[in-house]
């Protein structure tokens, strides 16, 4: 036998759950944060960069500081090496010096790692030092023959120049002798002046006398230069 369905009593109707406020909340918080980037606010975009390069400079800063520390503590071991260890500080010091010339710091180079360089690299590297070699020579042969000519024709000039003063220099001998001719026949002027009386005779014996002064202050000078030639070996 199947039962009544009258004889059962019916059910009320179920009302749906309800929410707390904090779950609410809650619940839209959560949405907010898994929300993409993307959805964020203009004033949130914006401010987003600003942060990230405060970030990374913060971050400069933090890696400058600790290299900064790190040179610091070095140069600070150096110095306590160099008051512990004066003799090797010393050494290094000379060291490095004979590194700096030319001479050991290419026998250093030859006894050590030009050792372990290949055949063909060595023979390559004498190869091309061989050519700036053969360059250097050539510019040295051409900056020679000009040198040459220059100074063979700086003698030409010399040979011509000395002849001109040797020829000068005669010339100048040939006025001194003129000069001691004048001055000669200007005493004997004086001299017959003087027998004959008048102030016309004294007036002439102070012209001649006047002439005579001024002609041997210039032999003085000439004979002066006559003595310059003579001096840098030119024969007059």
């Amino acid at each position: 036998m199947y039962p009544d369905p009258a004889s059962h009593t019916p059910l009320p109707p179920s009302s749906p759950p309800r929410r707390s406020p904090e779950h609410g909340e809650r619940s839209a918080s959560e949405v907010r944060g898994s929300a993409p980037e993307s959805f964020l606010s203009p004033q949130e975009n914006s401010f987003w960069p600003l942060q990230k390069l405060q970030g990374i400079m913060d971050e400069v800063k933090l890696q400058y500081k600790a290299y900064e520390d790190a040179a610091v503590q070095k140069v600070k071991d150096g110095f306590v090496i160099v008051t512990e260890h004066p003799a090797a500080a010393s050494g290094a010091a000379i060291f490095s010096g004979l590194l700096l010339m030319r001479g050991p710091r290419r026998f250093l180079w030859r006894q050590t790692l030009w050792r372990f360089q290949s055949e063909e690299a060595q023979l390559s590297k004498v190869d091309s030092g061989l050519k700036e070699l053969g360059q250097s020579v050539e510019k040295l042969k051409k900056d020679s023959k000009n040198m040459v000519l220059r100074a063979s024709f700086g003698e030409e000039e010399l040979q011509r120049g000395r002849t001109k003063i040797r020829d000068a220099g005669k010339e100048i001998q040939r006025l001194v002798r003129s000069i001691y001719k004048i001055e000669s026949q200007a005493a004997d002027l004086i001299d017959g002046l003087r027998v004959i009386p008048g102030r016309d005779a004294l007036k002439l014996r102070a012209e001649i006398a006047t002439m005579t002064s001024d002609l041997r202050q210039q032999r003085r000078e000439l004979d002066r230069k006559i003595l310059k030639i003579s001096e840098h070996g030119i024969p007059v």
